[in-house]
Formats: structure tokens, sequence, C-alpha cells
């Protein structure tokens, strides 16, 4: 990791935490608080409320009425579901600075975490899209750590984001030249879920990202996760209801019709493996195996892209 540096030719860097709430009370101060520790002081709020009916808003109030509204800003969210929060965020004309983290409502950050982010994304140069995340801590419902997420050993890339989403959105941080790309394609672009979006524009665009494998995130694992962790054997089970229950098809449809209209912002190379993926994954059975062999994409795992194969012969992909 580079040091975090101040730089002689732009003033001292911000960070916009963009926050997406709904019927958060039970965890959301202790969110809150974890942003009070950060190391790296220079952030401030967007939160998102989708429709709380729960204490989640007078929490945010209070926190308003502590800060300052100069540094925690409260809104109403489209109320059609976390991606589409998250998006409106990820959108807003109104939000800009020079990085953007996101933030789930039940989570805790680890002190470093705004400031291990910063210091990778100052080494980027700040016309090129940039993207990082990292490792996280599993903890259970009061909060208590009890394992580590799984450690990823292939690099990031285009051909690995296509068919899996490895960033934690909880842990993504953003330059303003990567929200550049999500603004561009728009708030109400229909896609799988606003980190695989973004994993997605980044690697296609030729941005650089980064998986730092220190954990920089207390991931809190409770019955209301939308998705929950990727380690245990019901998350597998679940991933594997996905793939062959025709529900990582239909997310792939969604990415890659995503993917086509912001196919001008995609390198040479990447549109062509966009191309080769897109079209694989409409032939009949050997040319669809060999369509999806030629465009390179894999999952992190050699039993995940295995999987993939599998699922491409019997038309789930």
């Amino acid at each position: 990791m580079k040091r975090l540096t101040e730089s002689t030719e732009h003033p001292p860097s911000r960070v916009a935490v963009l926050l997406c709430t709904y019927n958060g009370q039970s965890y959301l101060a202790e969110q809150l608080d974890s942003f009070e520790k950060q190391e790296f002081t220079r952030w401030d709020m967007w939160a998102s409320d989708d429709g709380s009916t729960d204490g989640t808003l007078a929490i945010l109030e209070a926190y308003r009425n502590q800060w300052g509204a100069d540094r925690l800003s409260i809104r109403s969210g489209p109320r059609n579901g976390f991606v589409a929060n998250f998006l409106s965020l990820s959108c807003a004309p109104s939000i800009e600075r020079d990085y953007y983290a996101y933030s789930d409502q039940d989570d805790v950050w680890m002190p470093d975490k705004l400031a291990r982010a910063v210091a990778w994304l100052e080494s980027v140069p700040r016309e090129t899209p940039a993207l990082y995340f990292s490792r996280e801590y599993l903890a259970d419902e009061a909060g208590h750590v009890t394992g580590i997420s799984k450690l990823f050993n292939r690099p990031p890339s285009f051909a690995n984001a296509l068919v899996q989403c490895i960033c934690r959105g909880h842990t993504i941080v953003y330059n303003h030249a990567a929200s550049l790309l999500l603004r561009e394609a728009g708030p109400q672009i229909p896609v799988a879920s606003h980190d695989w979006w973004i994993y997605l524009l980044v690697t296609g665009a030729g941005g650089e990202v980064f998986y730092d494998t220190h954990p920089t995130v207390r991931y809190r694992q409770h019955e209301l996760n939308v998705l929950g962790s990727n380690g245990s054997l019901a998350a597998r089970w679940r991933r594997f209801r996905m793939l062959f229950g025709g529900t990582m098809k239909n997310w792939n449809d969604l990415n890659v019709a995503a993917l086509y209209r912001l196919r001008h912002r995609l390198t040479a190379k990447n549109l062509h493996r966009l191309e080769l993926f897109g079209e694989a994954r409409q032939k009949p059975l050997f040319a669809r195996v060999a369509g999806l062999l030629r465009s390179g994409v894999h999952r992190q795992s050699l039993g995940g892209t295995l999987a993939i194969l599998v699922a491409a012969v019997f038309g789930r992909l």
C-alpha cells in the first residue's frame, strides 16, 4: 500500500460516503459511529432512505443534528430496491467529490478503511477509472468477528467480471473518473447489482482495480441480509440454485444488455470479449461452449469456472 500523501497540485481529497438505508434501526448507529473513528477524516455523507417505517430516519436526523447538515445530507430513495437506491446516489449530479464509498446500514468500518482506499486511489491518474475493494471480517448478529471472507487469488479483470462479482459493495471506494461512467449509464439502467455494475464498467473501460487483502469492514451476518456471505455451505447451495435455476442467466442478460449501451466506453479487447460472450450464450450447444471458451471468461476458482461451463451446456448462462 502507498502512504497517504497530500497532493501539491490539487486540494486535499474528499470522500463522499453513499449510505443506503431501509428499516435499519437495529445496527445503524454502530455503523455511523464507525465513520467518526475513521483515520481519514475528510469525508461527508449522503444517506438515501428507501421508505423506512422504523426509527431509521430518526437516527439519521439525530446524527445530522450532531454532525451538521453540511456533513450529513438525508434524501428520499426511489423505493425500487437497493440497487436502484445505490444508483440514485451514484448518479446524483449534486454529489461530486474526488472519491466515493458505498456503505450498507448494518456493518462496521475498520478505522483504516478510507485511509487505505484513498492511499491507493491517490496513486492512480485522476483521469483513469479506478476501483478499490477489500476482504472483510465476517461477524455475527451481535457484531462479534466469526471469520474472514474468502481470499481471491486471480486478479480482478473484465473476463472475471462478466461471470462473477468479487467486489462487496460495502468495501468499495472509487474515483470520480469511475463515477462519470456510472453517471453516463444513468441511475435507471437495469443491472443485477450496483457493485457488480461498477466492477464491469471499470474493468471494461480499461481502468484500474485493486483488491486489498487486508479486511476493512466487519460484515454483519443476520436474517435480514439481502445477499449474505459467500463462504458458507448455505451460500454455496444458494449460488448453485441461482446458477441452475435461471437467476444467473437473467442477471447476465441484464448486465450484457447494459454493457452494450456503454460499448463505446469499452476497450477494443474487452468489447470483443463481450461480443464473444454475448453471442456464445445465444448459440446451439457445441457452439455455445466453444464460444464461451474463446471468450476467456472465468470465475476465481477452477470449480466455479467448470460450473459456468456446465451451466452453459444446459443453457443456464
